[in-house]
């Protein structure tokens, strides 16, 4: 399910963040499926309850999952964590974009590889 490589230099919580978020995105977890309570997640990873709480209302705030007071954290569907997927890395990629146009590059280059070509600066 999840793998922690404590040589990483990402933080645990982060690894288990990536790692459901990874899970959801691929189709392996689906809208609406219920996840492992946080006691049950951190026993089976063996690490701190802290840690997965960490990374469950991270997950939460980023709109990937939900949870239902006394019932516990379920995926959100499909639709609402892509958005948020989308919104976020294309916070991440506007200032590469923003430093390429500066550096010179065409749209017809970006539109190369957009479609994977090899049209590269």
């Amino acid at each position: 399910m999840i793998h922690l490589d404590y040589r990483d230099t990402r933080p645990i919580y982060e690894q288990v963040k990536d790692g459901l978020r990874r899970l959801m995105v691929t189709g392996a977890l689906r809208g609406g499926d219920k996840l492992p309570s946080v006691r049950q997640l951190a026993t089976q990873l063996a690490i701190n309850p802290n840690t997965i709480a960490r990374a469950y209302s991270e997950l939460e705030a980023e709109g990937f999952v939900c949870t239902v007071s006394g019932k516990g954290t379920f995926v959100a569907e499909g639709r609402e964590q892509n958005d948020s997927r989308k919104r976020e890395l294309m916070g991440r990629i506007a200032p590469v974009l923003q430093e390429l146009r500066e550096l010179g590059m065409t749209k017809k280059e970006f539109c190369e590889l957009w479609e994977g070509g090899e049209g590269r600066a």
